[in-house]
């Protein structure tokens, strides 16, 4: 074993950071935000790289697959490691036995955003307006199987809708089709979506946490409408299986320095996420339960992916 993973001298060297979304997209930001922090507190190099595809099950992978010595973590989504397990028929690693769960990072709501043209300001308007022309309007997702794909699969169900699903390799692509009016709508992670809300280039409906968001409190939950409708989001940082113990504790000792710091705190916030420290065994715990809350809404959406 090498002395690194012997004796928790964590890191020695540059460490990998595998990001499991497209550059660009609120999950990005946050995981380059955490990064540099680690950089600044160890005095080595966080290289973020993005291996995005399949609702982030491609870079989940890559992290399963990785030596595990401390070289190489990733971010931990709720997209491949709560919904995947029973949105997809197959998975390429086992939630339960391929991964180390160090820490969580950030919580944070999805928002509905609409363009710009379409004649509705509300989410009632907007549920009449679909409901009146069943099959015409599509929402995008930044893949099938996260969560801007389930709470747009929920608020068809949920609505009695029938919406056409345009899933994107990430967040970034999707806002380019979105603003050109080539997809209606879109259940977006918070940073990017209020921030184009915020700009007049989008016009924003509601969140989907089950409290309105501090950071955009003008808007509705998607509850106060649809009664039950919740979702949230969170991301993560986490090893493969066998990181040693003596890693996985100066890791998690070292994430809990850097989200305490204000600047985190107040970049997060700009981002419209909370930081959220977890203890290994927190994290984990957290993720099984996250899971067994998802399996139930998948099923009642009808949603599922070969």
């Amino acid at each position: 074993m090498p002395v690194l993973a012997q004796s928790g001298a964590w890191p020695l060297g540059p460490v990998r950071f595998i990001g499991i979304f497209p550059p660009g997209g609120g999950t990005d930001i946050l995981s380059r935000i955490w990064c540099q922090k680690m950089a600044e507190l160890t005095g080595e190099q966080f290289i973020v790289e993005n291996r995005s595809g399949s609702a982030g099950n491609i870079g989940t992978e890559a992290i399963a697959r990785s030596a595990p010595d401390g070289r190489t973590l990733g971010l931990a989504s709720v997209a491949p490691l709560s919904i995947g397990p029973t949105l997809y028929r197959r998975l390429p690693f086992d939630v339960t036995k391929d991964f180390t769960y160090v820490s969580g990072l950030w919580q944070l709501p999805n928002f509905l955003a609409i363009h710009n043209d379409l004649p509705a300001r509300t989410v009632p308007e907007l549920i009449a307006l679909v409901k009146a022309n069943p099959g015409k309007y599509a929402y995008a997702s930044s893949g099938s199987g996260t969560t801007v794909h389930l709470s747009g699969a929920m608020f068809a169900a949920m609505a009695g809708l029938e919406m056409v699903h345009v899933p994107y390799r990430g967040g970034a692509p999707a806002h380019i089709d979105l603003l050109a009016g080539r997809v209606h709508m879109m259940f977006d992670n918070i940073p990017q979506a209020l921030g184009l809300v915020r700009e007049g280039r989008l016009c924003g409906l509601a969140v989907t946490g089950a409290k309105r968001s501090p950071f955009a409190p003008e808007f509705p939950t998607m509850a106060e409408f649809l009664p039950g409708f919740e979702i949230d989001s969170w991301g993560g940082v986490m090893g493969p299986a066998g990181l040693p113990p003596a890693v996985v504790q100066r890791i998690g000792a070292l994430t809990r320095q850097a989200l305490e710091s204000p600047e985190v705190i107040a970049r997060f916030r700009e981002n419209g996420a909370t930081t959220w420290f977890t203890t290994p065994e927190e994290f984990s715990r957290f993720r099984a339960e996250n899971e067994a809350a998802f399996a139930p809404v998948i099923r009642a959406s009808g949603a599922q992916v070969e």
